[in-house]
């Protein structure tokens, strides 16, 4: 097969080609967009398609005869699909937001994903974040980097008292990939751990030793609720005013998945008042320039740039999950995370 392997900034080509050393008989291209080239055509296949680097432009001039086209970030469009004789499209990505799964069904096209690749990462960042809000780590950290003294007193330390992990209940909203790994990391720690999911079914969640509740339930029992459902179109605003005042008082959040399943203004009105405790937050809604988000003003706030899978080895996961699917169509067997399976009929 002859392969064009696109990188990006957040993924470069060096990882691909890493991880496709292992595959022979195949020729492989290696692209890396340049990330300053934005040009669109506006085409309806651009405008399904978000969260894009460069331009489908690149990877068009660059598509002769290829069999094949992997990218992480790169934008695969209509007009990508129609440039080469396409038989596979491999995106490192769990939800392919920047293919055309749409213009690639209707050509026949299977797609194949990473589900899941970066759940390790994110499940590492939901515990450090579970960890912190419960120490008041960032409090104390700050009070040092504004010049705060240590080392003066054994009796120091009674400014900055916290809680435990263990003995409290842990509530997680989304039992996926992420979810599972967080529960077996929590339970691990000693936290007796609940889960809401409508589509897991409850007897695996019981076999992980999580109890299955309803969404109130949850909230009104868990001295920590973590989120971890994935976006769809009918779930904005999961958490909102209602369900930030169902958890006790004194309560603790965290948001590792996405920011639309938030309502921003009600967590800041629930955290300035003091009902919840704490939040940690890996993602937030886009402000404009200049404007500043209030939450990142609260001192009961832990926040990341959207750092839950950057890690190196979330990315080789990817890679290698690819180069498994490659190994997969070239010898003819089943392919496993297809998103649009029905092609394969």
């Amino acid at each position: 097969m002859q392969i064009l392997v696109v990188g990006d900034s957040y993924c470069p080509v060096d990882v691909f080609r890493d991880a496709f050393a292992r595959l022979d008989g195949h020729r492989f291209d290696y692209l890396q967009l340049d990330m300053q080239r934005t040009e669109v055509s506006g085409s309806e296949s651009e405008r399904r398609i978000r969260e894009y680097a460069g331009s489908p432009a690149q990877i068009v001039e660059r598509l002769d005869g290829h069999d094949a086209v992997v990218v992480h970030g790169g934008a695969v469009t209509d007009a990508v699909l129609a440039a080469a004789p396409l038989r596979l499209v491999c995106c490192a990505r769990g939800g392919p937001v920047n293919v055309d799964v749409e213009a690639a069904t209707g050509r026949g096209i299977p797609v194949v994903t990473t589900p899941g690749k970066n759940a390790e990462s994110v499940a590492d960042l939901t515990i450090a974040f579970l960890v912190m809000l419960a120490r008041g780590i960032s409090r104390a950290a700050g009070f040092l980097a504004g010049g705060g003294r240590v080392g003066e007193s054994t009796f120091e330390g009674a400014e900055w008292f916290g809680h435990d992990l263990g003995g409290h209940v842990l509530g997680i909203v989304g039992y996926g990939h992420v979810g599972r790994r967080v529960a077996l990391r929590a339970i691990a720690m000693g936290m007796a751990v609940a889960s809401f999911d409508p589509w897991i079914d409850s007897d695996a969640m019981r076999l992980d030793g999580v109890l299955p509740l309803a969404f109130s339930e949850l909230l009104e029992r868990a001295r920590f609720v973590s989120l971890h459902a994935r976006q769809t179109d009918d779930n904005a605003d999961l958490f909102g005013a209602a369900e930030f005042s169902r958890m006790p008082r004194g309560a603790f959040f965290v948001n590792t998945a996405r920011e639309t399943l938030v309502d921003e203004d009600a967590l800041f009105a629930s955290l300035h008042s003091g009902h919840l405790a704490g939040a940690a937050l890996d993602v937030l809604r886009p402000r404009p320039p200049g404007v500043p988000n209030p939450l990142l003003g609260l001192a009961n706030v832990v926040a990341t740039p959207h750092i839950g899978g950057a890690t190196f080895e979330t990315l080789a996961r990817g890679a290698a999950m690819l180069a498994d699917e490659i190994e997969r169509f070239d010898s003819g067997a089943d392919l496993v995370n297809v998103i649009n399976r029905e092609v394969l009929a």
